[in-house]
């Protein structure tokens, strides 16, 4: 039997903003020290799959091959590069006849999400192997997840009554209101659906001709239009669009009549809100989820998580069940029996076209990062980092002068036609509208300090003369 594991990486994970942001995604979040991502193909991994397929925008390549890169035993993947978010279905039809293409139709595919926990992963590796007998004799699985609360932020599978074994589904129900869900929950016949499934390419393919052939046949010529590079593959912005924007739920999942649920034997969360991040830490004796250092007094199950540039002390007085979010341009501050309602701050946000919504405040670039620690009028102040062997584009600035001092590693400073190696302590000066690049030639990262002085700091006054990533 031959496993994939295909992992969808594109949750915008809006209701974890501030730390979630448009170009820094849920899947990119760490938990535990490891990203969502990462420990979504340890899952795949630790199942046996010996084949890795990941399906993501194609903005975040770089930020999935970091992951791939900084694993002990990162496995080779194909990667799937989406021009748009198009939702579930789009994407495990495009995996299932790539699959196809490349391991072959009776390939076992595991769909995971990038963005749940699952801690157990022993337990997960049980029920998988469940999944995948069942997957070998032509049934669509899906797992399911036994409700311990009358949530509406999940959907629903209802079975004949919730049980260990594995059995058929009766019907798929979308995310009910408080009361519906109260219902669902006394009858003890319905597990929330976890978003995780398995089948065999040919199985899925199968049941996407017969329940959306429109669907199957839009990825045939998106795949048939895309270019490959490498283990990328990247789909034309037209042939993509036509494709519908539909889940898998709605497009095969409730029509089909050869779906199968396996009870899931392990905790599992999709990390949706603050409150499911603060769960998946240890709380302490008050139910509070905080930073070492942090000072709480009369604070009771309020979870407290810090980003800044430098150390920050966090101390709470007389507080109670809150959420408190702090990075270094956005601060959250809300009441956990709301949390669900942070996309609405997304939305205000969204009307704005306010910053904070796309960029974190340290923005990864496929050459490293930077982060903005200082701005007032006339002048800006940034910590820019650069991989070994990376170099920023030649580019030039029609309003801004910038001043570089190295603080760690080796750059290759060009300006002009000219060319300086650049040591930690040393400084260069690019004058406005100098052609200009930066280069790190040593073997740890570089990191410097850069201070932009002119009339206009916006990141749109770059214009790039020459790009390794294609951004000319």
């Amino acid at each position: 039997m031959r496993l994939l594991s295909v992992v969808l990486s594109g949750g915008a994970g809006s209701r974890l903003w501030p730390a979630s942001r448009q170009a820094f995604p849920k899947p990119f979040m760490k938990l535990g020290g490891s990203t969502l991502l990462q420990k979504a193909i340890e899952r795949g991994q630790a199942c046996g799959t010996g084949d890795l397929m990941i399906v993501t925008n194609k903005d975040h390549l770089f930020l999935t091959k970091d992951v791939l890169n900084q694993m002990a035993d990162p496995p080779s993947a194909t990667l799937l590069l989406e021009p748009k978010g198009r939702n579930t279905a789009p994407a495990i039809a495009l995996a299932a006849l790539q699959c196809v293409k490349q391991f072959g139709g009776d390939t076992v595919m595991l769909v995971l999400s990038a963005d749940h926990l699952v801690p157990d992963v022993d337990a997960f590796v049980a029920s998988a192997s469940q999944a995948f007998r069942l997957a070998e004799q032509g049934a669509l699985v899906v797992f399911g997840i036994s409700p311990t609360s009358p949530d509406t932020g999940f959907g629903y599978i209802e079975v004949d009554k919730v049980s260990r074994d594995s059995q058929s589904v009766k019907r798929f129900v979308e995310k009910p209101d408080a009361s519906t869900a109260q219902e669902y929950l006394a009858t003890g016949r319905y597990y929330w659906n976890s978003g995780m499934f398995c089948f065999t390419a040919d199985s899925i393919i199968a049941a996407f001709e017969r329940h959306a052939p429109q669907v199957v046949a839009a990825a045939r010529r998106a795949l048939d239009s895309s270019q490959a590079a490498g283990n990328t593959l990247q789909f034309d912005l037209h042939a993509f669009g036509l494709l519908p924007d539909i889940s898998i739920d709605y497009a095969v999942m409730e029509r089909a009549d050869n779906v199968h649920v396996v009870p899931a034997k392990f905790s599992w969360s999709d990390v949706g809100t603050w409150p499911s991040v603060a769960r998946a830490h240890t709380s302490d004796a008050s139910g509070n989820t905080l930073p070492p250092d942090s000072v709480a007094i009369d604070t009771t199950g309020t979870h407290v998580q810090i980003d800044s540039h430098g150390p920050k002390l966090v101390a709470t007085l007389g507080v109670h069940d809150l959420v408190i979010v702090d990075t270094p341009d956005a601060l959250l501050v809300a009441h956990k029996d709301k949390a669900q309602g942070v996309k609405q701050i997304v939305d205000v946000l969204k009307a704005r076209n306010h910053e904070a919504l796309h960029l974190p405040a340290v923005v990864h670039r496929p050459w490293g990062t930077y982060a903005s620690l200082k701005e007032e009028d006339g002048y800006k102040v940034k910590r820019i980092t650069v991989k070994p062997g990376e170099s920023l584009s030649l580019q030039y600035h029609h309003q801004r002068a910038e001043h570089w001092v190295v603080v760690q590693g080796t750059a290759l400073v060009q300006v002009g036609d000219v060319e300086h190696k650049t040591s930690p302590g040393e400084y260069r000066y690019i004058p406005l509208k100098e052609r200009h690049r930066l280069t790190n030639i040593g073997k740890d990262e570089l990191v410097l300090i850069e201070v932009q002085c002119g009339g206009y700091l916006g990141e749109d006054d770059i214009v790039r003369l020459a790009d390794t990533y294609g951004r000319v």
